[in-house]
């Protein structure tokens, strides 16, 4: 596991489900001295139990971003896209002058950013994946012109402890997020249609669930142990003139290549879009 990140160092600013996901990664590593904002009472009362961590209800305090901000090194914006821009501008100048400013928002570019803050701000862009939950999260990263190569070690450092972390440039990242953002659901997806088979195939829904989602998990498993390519460990299966032949073939019929491209170019003319304010 990495070195834990040097406290008092972070703020969260909005810990919803990613914001969250992430300061859980963080306590879990051994990260103290966090401080976090969430708008409800209830929510910062619930985050306050975490060991080393300072929750403000913004309901309660509704300075609470800008107290949070003040002193941080790195300054996790976790609020929805169409509210960063607001929130930058509120905490611009409770920043301390070397803090690094990290946002998790979909669509929302490094421009933007620095037109909020004003000035010479150090400022990466994060797309995380839901699987930060449970720890196996892909983040891609990418800093602006004034983000030193410490300040993006530091930053990869904190994403390291939700999962694995790829460093990309700002082109790269509405291209990964059509990848490792948006795909956890094309495996959902996946595994949804798996299981209708089985249960038409005359399996209960819960055996027929049990054998989609366990024949994934084991799948997924076996490649991590392995350090196998997928089209080896696809092979190794696949018997010739078997019946999982049979099937793959009637896959590649269907051409799932084309289907992928297809699917993960329509999500990124959809960044594209959200990027633009549409």
């Amino acid at each position: 596991m990495s070195a834990p990140v040097p406290s008092p160092s972070i703020a969260i600013l909005g810990a919803g489900s990613m914001g969250g996901a992430i300061l859980q990664g963080l306590v879990a590593g051994g990260v103290r001295g966090i401080s976090v904002t969430n708008r409800t009472a209830d929510k910062a009362a619930a985050l306050a139990e975490l060991d080393g961590v300072h929750s403000i209800a913004l309901a309660d305090q509704p300075d609470g971003n800008r107290t949070a901000a003040r002193g941080a090194q790195i300054v996790v914006i976790g609020v929805k896209p169409a509210m960063v821009a607001d929130l930058l501008r509120e905490i611009a100048d409770d920043l301390d002058p070397d803090a690094v400013v990290v946002s998790l928002a979909a669509g929302t570019t490094i421009a933007t950013m620095e037109q909020a803050l004003g000035g010479t701000r150090r400022i990466l862009r994060a797309m995380p994946n839901t699987p930060a939950v449970v720890g196996k999260a892909v983040t891609g990263i990418a800093a602006n012109a004034h983000a030193s190569a410490q300040d993006v070690a530091a930053v990869r450092r904190l994403f390291e402890y939700v999962g694995t972390v790829i460093e990309t440039d700002e082109a790269g990242i509405d291209p990964l997020s059509t990848i490792s953002g948006s795909g956890p659901a094309y495996v959902f997806l996946l595994i949804e249609e798996f299981t209708k088979a089985a249960v038409g195939k005359g399996f209960s829904q819960a055996d027929a669930r049990v054998m989609a989602e366990q024949t994934f998990i084991g799948a997924a498993a076996l490649l991590d142990a392995s350090g196998e390519d997928p089209a080896e460990l696809r092979r190794r299966v696949t018997s010739p003139k078997g019946t999982t032949e049979r099937a793959v073939g009637v896959l590649q019929e269907a051409r799932l290549d084309e289907v992928f491209v297809r699917a993960t170019d329509a999500a990124l003319a959809r960044a594209k879009e959200l990027a633009a304010g549409a």
